[in-house]
């Protein structure tokens, strides 16, 4: 299917972006990546603010369409296939994911903060639910499945910030992302839950958490 012309200009902006940066790229350098003149570019998206007004709509279109197809019950499964979808969009749109000051932007920073605010919300669900269902106990001291549904959040949503930080490969998979947000999440499980995640995900799952954890202290402090 042959695409818009706006929707051309979008793709490739959004490819400039994630490259160089919102602030380092201009129309001209947009233009001239599709083959076009400033002027007829601007026809289109007058300036760049409007241009990343465009690109902004269509990530809430997306982000509308995969929360609308996903089940409503609130579940485990729900989180582990919101943290995969936050790491598509994290590397589609790597630079507003990055980027401070477009992260601020008024086309971005209400929409990002209503979003927020829903996964949380949909994580403290989850973990009610779980709780109600025997495969969470209670929580053990006031104040930690609030905090647990925040880090949850957090964890997903800076993972590939916290990639570039450290060096990592960012075109990984969100599989890594995945296991340190379980890490978290099942020394609350119950034995019911604890099956019922390994019947779920499968017997070998939990094996991919990491490596065993070394308890000898002669091997991080020096006497």
């Amino acid at each position: 299917m042959k695409i818009s012309t706006k929707q051309k200009i979008i793709h490739h902006a959004i490819e400039l972006f994630n490259k160089n940066g919102y602030a380092s790229v201009t129309l001209a350098d947009v233009a001239n990546t599709i083959g076009m003149t400033r002027g007829n570019l601007t026809y289109h998206f007058k300036d760049k603010d409007i241009l990343l007004d465009a690109i902004a709509e269509e990530l809430w279109a997306k982000l509308k369409v995969e929360r609308n197809t996903s089940r409503q019950l609130p579940s485990f499964e729900n989180l582990h296939n919101w943290v995969q979808l936050y790491y598509r969009f994290q590397k589609a749109y790597a630079f507003i994911f990055l980027d401070y000051q477009v992260l601020n932007h008024p086309s971005i920073q209400p929409k990002f903060r209503e979003l927020t605010k829903q996964q949380i919300k949909d994580n403290e669900a989850t973990i009610a639910f779980s709780i109600s269902a025997g495969n969470m106990h209670p929580e053990p001291f006031e104040g930690m499945y609030r905090n647990l549904a925040f880090n949850t959040w957090m964890v997903s949503f800076y993972w590939l910030n916290q990639q570039i930080v450290r060096g990592e490969n960012i075109d990984s998979t969100s599989e890594e992302g995945e296991m340190k947000i379980w890490s978290m999440v099942l020394p609350h499980f119950t034995e019911k839950g604890l099956k019922r995640f390994r019947d779920f995900f499968g017997a070998d799952y939990l094996k991919k958490l990491g490596e065993s954890f070394n308890t000898d202290i002669s091997e991080y402090v020096g006497f």
